[in-house]
């Protein structure tokens, strides 16, 4: 298999083991932690975040790989999630970063047709962030960057993120995003409300403030990847529309939310046939790719199937969601990441 060819899963997760040794070391300096003796799988401890056990397949490369095969999917875009780092002090954060995108190379030059990564920045302190960008921008594998949908107490729309932005711009590398705190947790807190409810509108909300902030007009040439298939955003685009037509607090906004739509790209990960027809025929199939949320328990066991299982499209349209659209976002066609 060559890495231009087969299957792109845009949304899979990794915790390298040396992200996770850094974490077990210096952890509790920064109120977190990190137990890999567990025998249940690794757990992880960031302020009152704890996340449950791990398998060991988010970490182990061959154990990956191998089911990697057995489902068939051709390559994985790893992403960190879930504490990712801005748990942490500003120089701590930066040690996680670099740790982590180093083992995302490390990855791809173990697996080059199979795995590439998306770097993780300390987003909290802009400068180190750009920073370590520089550094890892056209290292082999790396073909994207990731970010929490709120820093901190910064919504993205805050312009001490606009030099990273700039920077993305200058360097051609795409940015996704993944929820890691969500709008009121207290509330959200049982029947796992926080990720079943919280997760999409963190997307909603990180869109919105994307467009009606003018980010994605004053950097024109940002491509921004939504996960969970924009969340509710895609559907309460009609809402947001409206709105901006008739708030005085939104009238300083040339286009509507509408027009932003196809600024925006998106995983498959919907966990619903009609959900996921309605936002390709709203977005355009040349705007989804396929994501699972590898490995977690809301993810999908078999995403090749749920593109193919889409009896609405046409068969050039599920090659493009399968793998034709990411491989062009993260320059893949002629496997120069290779």
């Amino acid at each position: 298999m060559n890495i231009s060819d087969g299957s792109i899963d845009i949304h899979a997760h990794f915790y390298p083991e040396a992200y996770l040794r850094l974490l077990e070391k210096h952890g509790a300096e920064h109120s977190a932690g990190c137990d890999m003796s567990n025998p249940e799988g690794v757990v992880i401890k960031a302020g009152p975040q704890l996340i449950p056990p791990l398998e060991w397949r988010f970490v182990d490369l061959d154990l990956r790989v191998e089911e990697m095969n057995e489902i068939g999917v051709g390559v994985h875009a790893l992403s960190l999630t879930i504490p990712m780092v801005g748990f942490a002090g500003d120089q701590f954060a930066l040690q996680l970063s670099e740790a982590y995108n180093d083992a995302c190379v490390e990855a791809h030059q173990k697996y080059p047709d199979r795995l590439v990564g998306f770097a993780t920045l300390p987003w909290h302190a802009p400068d180190l962030a750009c920073q370590e960008l520089d550094r890892i921008a056209g290292f082999p594998g790396i073909c994207g960057v990731y970010s929490a949908t709120r820093v901190g107490d910064k919504d993205l729309s805050d312009e001490s993120f606009f030099p990273i932005y700039e920077r993305l711009e200058d360097v051609g590398l795409p940015l996704f995003l993944h929820p890691v705190q969500v709008v009121d947790p207290e509330r959200l807190a049982s029947h796992y409300l926080k990720n079943l409810l919280g997760n999409p509108f963190e997307s909603a909300i990180a869109a919105s403030y994307l467009i009606f902030g003018g980010v994605l007009d004053r950097f024109k040439k940002l491509n921004i990847c939504l996960p969970h298939a924009g969340g509710a955003f895609p559907y309460l685009v009609g809402r947001l529309d409206h709105g901006s037509r008739v708030r005085p607090e939104l009238a300083h906004r040339d286009q509507h939310p509408f027009e932003y739509l196809r600024r925006f790209h998106y995983d498959t990960i919907t966990h619903s046939k009609e959900a996921l027809e309605y936002l390709i025929r709203i977005v355009g199939s040349d705007r989804v790719m396929m994501g699972s949320d590898y490995c977690f328990d809301m993810g999908y066991e078999h995403p090749v199937e749920i593109v193919t299982g889409q009896t609405a499209l046409q068969d050039d349209e599920k090659t493009n969601i399968l793998g034709g659209n990411a491989r062009k976002l993260l320059g893949l066609e002629d496997g120069s990441q290779s």
